[in-house]
């Protein structure tokens, strides 16, 4: 008599992948309940953010990553997904907790580190504003305090991100997009777009961004030469834009009054 297969006995098949799913769980539970009590007492406690280093003190350090093994990924995805649930409750402190719970679980995916510096320095002070009266209320000063405070716990979560990926240029790029759109500091945004064009995942855009920064900081001869470097050195994709890159070049020619010098050319004049 042939035996059959698995496939004929689908009932059976999902039976056995819901049982495996529920012991994850389970196991998950188990070993994340001191990790969670750590987290709950920080937010009893009314702190804004709970740090790593506190985080593994309390628990041994070392044992987050240690016990958790081959199921860090999977834990650190549901984690994730009550993170969630505490950015759509406005929940700042319990948003706080689980932002460290999260990147101590599994600090590899970027995008942990990425969402949650947003979150921290673009969503929470419209929540704080919006807790204190709203803006008709909020003077203008106290909101350039909200928007950096919360901006600089932004910066010191990505800072914390680059020990665990110190050649990420998206992390950089985060760094310097809060420079600039947060706080308004073109210098240090300067600096970290630079720094986030040396790294080996660099997009095409980031020397772009840097050369106008350095042109909002009065320093086009600086962006006329690295342009001038940066087209040379564009390979042929369509996605680097060196059109864009050149016409970039021509209009600080003019604005240096080199264009009838032709101190630049393209090949393709």
């Amino acid at each position: 008599m042939k035996a059959k297969s698995a496939v004929e006995y689908p009932l059976l098949e999902r039976l056995q992948s819901w049982a495996v799913a529920l012991l994850v769980l389970v196991g998950a539970a188990l070993v994340l309940k001191p990790v969670k009590d750590v987290c709950w007492e920080a937010v009893q406690a009314g702190q804004a953010e709970l740090r790593v280093d506190s985080l593994n003190e309390s628990v041994g350090q070392g044992v987050v990553l240690g016990v958790l093994g081959g199921l860090r990924s999977l834990v650190a995805d549901f984690a994730w997904l009550e993170l969630n649930r505490k950015w759509e409750a406005r929940d700042r402190a319990g948003l706080g907790a689980m932002i460290q719970l999260v990147t101590s679980i599994d600090p590899r995916p970027e995008f942990f580190w990425i969402n949650s510096a947003r979150m921290i320095g673009y969503d929470v002070p419209h929540w704080r504003i919006a807790e204190a009266g709203g803006y008709g209320l909020v003077s203008e000063t106290e909101q350039a305090t909200i928007n950096m405070e919360q901006a600089m716990q932004a910066l010191a979560l990505l800072d914390q991100a680059l020990s665990y990926h110190s050649g990420s240029a998206r992390l950089k790029l985060e760094i310097g997009q809060i420079y600039l759109n947060r706080l308004q500091n073109y210098e240090l945004a300067a600096d970290w777009f630079l720094k986030a064009t040396k790294e080996k995942d660099a997009p095409y855009f980031a020397g772009r961004v840097y050369a106008d920064l350095l042109v909002r900081l009065h320093r086009e001869r600086e962006a006329y030469a690295f342009l001038k470097e940066l087209y040379l050195n564009l390979p042929e994709d369509p996605m680097a834009q060196g059109d864009i890159v050149l016409e970039r070049i021509r209009e600080l020619e003019e604005r240096l009054g080199l264009a009838g010098e032709a101190v630049f050319h393209s090949g393709a004049d």
